[in-house]
């Protein structure tokens, strides 16, 4: 049986700032640098700048399995807030938070969210970490 609450020690073994610059696909640049630096595991702790357009899911349900629609604006510029999420065993798993004068809208990072002026993104690096079942909606 799974408990409610698990916890996970982990050891910080470096950081790691990436800069994408303008019309750099983020989730395939944060992708590809994450193979580059040999990140296995790790929490992204920060994410900031701007974007030209994005595309992102949402969920849009209470009950499990989760389902999720897809927000996208393709031509609409935001800044990018903040950014959050965990690299395990090698995927990119990251929220987003974009502002326009309207709206601020979140959800789940897609490709197509294109970098404008710049984005800056770390990540603290726990290679040997165990996040194989962190975000597993069937581990309960």
């Amino acid at each position: 049986m799974v408990p409610d609450v698990y916890s996970i020690p982990v050891h910080v073994d470096r950081m790691v700032i990436l800069r994408l610059k303008f019309d750099t696909d983020l989730l395939a640049g944060i992708e590809r640098m994450t193979k580059q630096e040999n990140i296995r595991n790790g929490v992204i702790v920060s994410g900031i700048g701007s974007v030209r357009g994005y595309q992102i899911d949402q969920v849009t349900s209470r009950d499990l399995p989760s389902k999720t629609t897809v927000e996208s604006n393709p031509t609409s510029p935001a800044e990018l807030v903040g950014m959050n999420g965990y690299i395990i065993g090698g995927r990119v798993h990251a929220h987003i938070t974009l502002a326009t004068p309207e709206k601020a809208i979140a959800g789940h990072l897609q490709q197509n969210t294109r970098v404008l002026t710049c984005a800056i993104v770390t990540i603290a690096v726990m290679n040997d970490a165990n996040f194989a079942r962190i975000d597993d909606q069937t581990y309960r």
